[in-house]
């Protein structure tokens, strides 16, 4: 047990070793903040054809880290502990940007990670 969360902290600190200057380290945090649900964005789909909103989303939402090419999920807290997840498809025409609504402070000296002790030690049912 204490390997595993040997290796889990050693394996979350690599990315310390590609921040090389406050911007990096601030936005690496703003990101890590977003997808942890303390950061209100608004998620705006543009028609690039016809110049028009096709949909927004707004709230305390991440965005899928591993999505396909032409792909986008956003995972949005609608209350405590409960979420929504919605899955868009993007093409030559169909593009969206990313809105942080209001400013967060996150520090540019401090690195932040986060362990979720239920994903390091996974809940075993014995039947």
């Amino acid at each position: 047990m204490k390997r595993l969360l040997l290796a889990a902290t050693l394996l979350a600190l690599l990315p310390l070793a590609a921040c090389n200057n406050a911007a990096d380290v601030a936005s690496a945090n703003l990101s890590t903040a977003a997808d942890n649900f303390q950061i209100q964005r608004r998620i705006v789909f543009y028609n690039t054809e016809d110049s028009s909103y096709m949909m927004t989303i707004e709230g305390l939402c991440s965005l899928g880290n591993a999505d396909k090419s032409g792909e986008l999920s956003v995972t949005c807290q609608t209350g405590p502990g409960q979420y929504k997840k919605h899955f868009l498809g993007l093409s030559r025409n169909v593009t969206y940007f990313v809105e942080q609504m209001d400013g967060a402070t996150v520090s540019t000296y401090h690195y932040q990670v986060i362990f979720r002790p239920a994903t390091i030690i996974p809940d075993i049912s014995v039947k």
